[in-house]
């Protein structure tokens, strides 16, 4: 069998580390090298830990199908339900924490059903989230240079460490926000003296 996959089609995500297990629904001839493994053929019902860029292009060909990765389980996606904010997402996909980019790639893979129901989950968990990380961003850039420090245990500190890749640069960029802000008031007023 050829594969035949055209590549501009393959998401992008800016995590190239995640894999994700496959079970493999076609025999390959002399694929069983894949994923580390030490068969000459991938069978069957072979199970395969594969870098995501390549495992798009495996179940989009239908040689294998997945399971949804454990960091968008029903046990993350009730925690994101009960109270998003208390969800650590940066410890759900390791090195990057690119949590939301992870599930748009899984999203993309999956049939139409259940990548509205990923994509509703994503956007709910963002927007449960955003008002939280836009607060917290202003909150320390009214602090100024002195209040950015260390940790200070709380739980607005806990919530800043389980943010997303993505939800850190909103932090950043609305952090820095805030501080332009500060600043152009305060330049503002002192023209009016």
């Amino acid at each position: 069998m050829n594969l035949v996959f055209n590549l501009e089609s393959t998401p992008q995500i800016s995590n190239q580390t995640q894999k994700l297990q496959l079970t493999f629904t076609t025999p390959i001839p002399e694929m069983g090298h894949l994923g580390g493994g030490s068969e000459n053929d991938l069978t069957i019902n072979a199970k395969r830990q594969v870098p995501l860029w390549l495992a798009f292009a495996i179940v989009y060909s239908e040689y294998a199908d997945f399971n949804i990765p454990t960091p968008f389980s029903s046990k993350v996606r009730n925690a994101l339900r009960a109270e998003p904010r208390s969800v650590r997402l940066s410890n759900l996909v390791g090195a990057g924490g690119l949590w939301y980019g992870f599930g748009k790639v899984i999203m993309e893979i999956l049939a139409d059903e259940q990548g509205k129901e990923m994509s509703d989950m994503l956007t709910t968990a963002f927007k449960g989230r955003l008002v939280e990380v836009i607060d917290q961003a202003q909150h320390f850039a009214a602090l100024g240079p002195a209040g950015g420090g260390g940790p200070t245990g709380d739980s607005a500190q806990a919530f800043r460490e389980g943010l997303d890749a993505t939800e850190r640069e909103l932090f950043i960029l609305a952090q820095e926000s805030a501080r332009r802000m500060k600043k152009w008031y305060e330049e503002s007023e002192k023209g009016k003296r």
